[in-house]
């Protein structure tokens, strides 16, 4: 990486609670849709922006450079609200860990603790930061090459992880961030370069049950995690089974993923109540998993020429406005289960089950040319229930666009079909095959054009969902899938290296 001036980003919004309606709310059918306060997300539905601006050239009245570790451990201890603390830039070798303990900043006035220059501080050894008992505190532009995990423990609040590279030593099992404090956050960062057993970005809680509140994951960039067994090097696991019935409130978006080759799941949600949002995962073997936990939504994330999409257990999950292209497998999996509704209490070999999926609302997603369109799974006993797969545009010319093994506990309505792919096993009134005349854009994308028979043809009202992939506004009757017609330029896109990780603005 060029060295540059320190970007000093915070972010204006935090994740203090699900962001969006979990409600599709299309017809009295589906019932009394899942509710959540509509935390970090403006009154037009745009997801906050992820501010910056450059470090000026005086630390401030409360700020200094150090020059040692020695020097860094004395800065700490003497910081109040407000400081800055830069270390010049070298590469340390750091043989007792750096403690943070009982250090609290405020919200206006954090601690900071950062390289002089994002990059320019390199920290080797055992450990690193070791935090405790501490709150509003930031560490930014370092590169972490230490052979433990970097924890923020349930003790702590309001950290935040800035403008730092991850590349920790390549130990098996090694996980190189886990969370566990709440309202963390952690923006413009990098991980990359683990070939062994472990996740790049872990988020848990206190106990074996809890989960860390409100933490938001933003314009990071998860590339080139190698690890070839069948399970365990996911770069973001958001929850562990125990852990499914927690309500997180977290929200991961806008980051990118490439060569996320370590697990099927690049983001495993293990967790309830999370917002998986405008990520862009690319020539991954993972994919968006709901795997334990309920009332998550997913909403206007890429997924481009991976092996593995979107894939669903669990209960009451919006899954909407999503474009997945090119994928080897199924766009879309709605799954069967082992079990049907984890509960408080249960053991935890039950709670490892695959639950099977009730009241989940699949809508206005684009799934084009992967290897099947929306399927189900035949090899667990127990069906969805109660679920719905309405207005989603599915165009491909190899396998079945739509292979449900179990139909009948699902609502149809609204889909466009296209190409040579066989339609599969849906009723006859739950699509319609018809050209949808789409048009690649500059950035690759497929989108209506101006005659499209899916412009105006959503079948459903989806409250809740305001903006389609690109930032347009979803006004009166919606469009058929990700994409609502305009002749605008696309505000949004797909994701590239360029607009995440340290180096950003």
């Amino acid at each position: 990486m060029n060295r540059r001036t320190f970007l000093t980003a915070t972010a204006t919004a935090t994740a203090a609670g699900m962001a969006g309606s979990g409600a599709l709310g299309l017809t009295p059918a589906y019932g009394a849709p899942p509710s959540a306060g509509r935390v970090g997300v403006a009154a037009s539905g745009r997801p906050p922006a992820v501010a910056s601006g450059d470090l000026p050239a005086s630390l401030g009245p409360q700020g200094c450079r150090v020059h040692s570790l020695d020097e860094l451990r004395e800065a700490i201890a003497r910081a109040v609200p407000g400081s800055v603390i830069a270390l010049a830039d070298g590469t340390y070798d750091v043989t007792e860990p750096i403690t943070i303990t009982g250090k609290r900043g405020s919200r206006r006035q954090p601690i900071t603790v950062r390289a002089e220059s994002v990059g320019g501080v390199v920290l080797t050894g055992e450990q690193s930061f070791v935090l405790s008992s501490s709150s509003d505190l930031t560490i930014s532009g370092f590169v972490f090459k230490q052979r433990t995990t970097l924890d923020l423990p349930p003790d702590c609040r309001r950290i935040r992880l800035s403008h730092n590279e991850f590349q920790l030593a390549d130990l098996e099992g090694l996980h190189w961030v886990m969370v566990r404090a709440d309202h963390s956050t952690l923006v413009r960062n990098v991980w990359h370069g683990k070939s062994t057993l472990g996740v790049y970005l872990g988020i848990e809680g206190a106990g074996s049950s809890a989960m860390a509140q409100g933490v938001y994951v933003a314009r990071n960039h998860f590339r080139d995690h190698s690890f070839t067994g069948s399970n365990g090097g996911e770069p973001i696991r958001l929850g562990v089974s125990p852990r499914a019935l927690s309500k997180a409130g977290a929200v991961i978006e806008l980051n990118l993923f490439e060569r996320a080759d370590g697990d099927p799941e690049a983001i495993s949600v293990k967790s309830s109540g999370n917002v998986i949002r405008r990520n862009t995962i690319r020539g991954s073997v993972g994919g968006i998993v709901l795997r334990h936990g309920n009332g998550n939504r997913v909403e206007g994330n890429y997924l481009l020429a991976g092996g593995n999409g979107i894939r669903i257990y669990g209960n009451d999950h919006l899954v909407v406005n999503n474009y997945l292209e090119r994928i080897g497998g199924a766009g879309i999996v709605l799954g069967s289960g082992s079990i049907r509704d984890h509960f408080p209490g249960e053991s935890a070999e039950s709670r490892r089950g695959n639950d099977a999926p009730d009241g989940v609302r699949i809508g206005l997603n684009t799934i084009l040319d992967c290897g099947a369109g929306v399927v189900g799974e035949s090899h667990r006993t127990l069906p969805p229930l109660g679920c719905a797969i309405t207005d989603n545009l599915l165009v491909g010319d190899t396998g079945q666009l739509i292979d449900m093994p179990y139909p009948d506990g699902i609502e149809w309505g609204g889909n466009l079909t296209w190409g040579a792919a066989a339609d599969g096993n849906a009723p006859g009134t739950a699509y319609t095959r018809i050209d949808p005349r789409l048009a690649t854009g500059a950035d690759g994308v497929r989108r209506l054009t101006e005659r499209s028979p899916a412009i105006n043809a959503a079948t459903r009202w989806y409250p809740g969902v305001e903006v389609d992939l690109d930032g347009d506004q979803r006004h009166g009757r919606a469009d058929v899938g990700a994409d609502e017609y305009s002749r605008r330029r696309p505000a949004w896109g797909p994701l590239t290296a360029a607009d995440v990780g340290p180096f950003s603005s």
